[in-house]
């Protein structure tokens, strides 16, 4: 499967569906090329690894009590860093990160995971190396 957005639910973004379609192409033509005997050298990739899922901060009767920060808001994807707000508190406090590392926040405040009381999931940035691939099959 493939998940290119973020995507506001029943909403339909021309600029989402192009970069659907592309990666598609991609996926494509890589399967055509391998099934045709290509080989493909060996590659670095920096991808994000899912450390944790962060819920809103919430009082004693487990209702929240803080919203996205503004300056997180809309920041998928960016570095975060100690001492970069996360939330801003109904009373106007500002809760930053705590942290020992830069990680990168995803899923955003997006609405599908209120439910699921993430405000949003940490990420680290890693390479994967992958060895020269050829198909067997010829």
């Amino acid at each position: 499967g493939v998940e290119v957005g973020p995507q506001p639910h029943g909403v339909l973004r021309a600029d989402t569906l192009d970069k659907m379609r592309k990666i598609v192409k991609h996926g494509l033509d890589f399967v055509q090329l391998f099934n045709a005997g290509r080989e493909f050298p060996p590659c670095t990739i920096e991808v994000f690894k899912i450390m944790e899922k962060v819920d809103y901060p919430r009082n004693k009767n487990d209702e929240v009590i803080a919203i996205i920060h503004p300056k997180l808001q809309d920041q998928d994807w960016q570095p975060l860093n100690n001492g970069d707000p996360l939330f801003l508190t109904l009373d106007g406090e500002v809760i930053a990160y705590k942290g020992d590392c830069t990680v990168y926040p995803t899923f955003i405040n997006e609405a599908a995971y209120y439910e699921k009381k993430q405000a949003f999931v940490k990420t680290v940035k890693i390479k994967l190396t992958a060895k020269h691939i050829r198909s067997s099959v010829l």
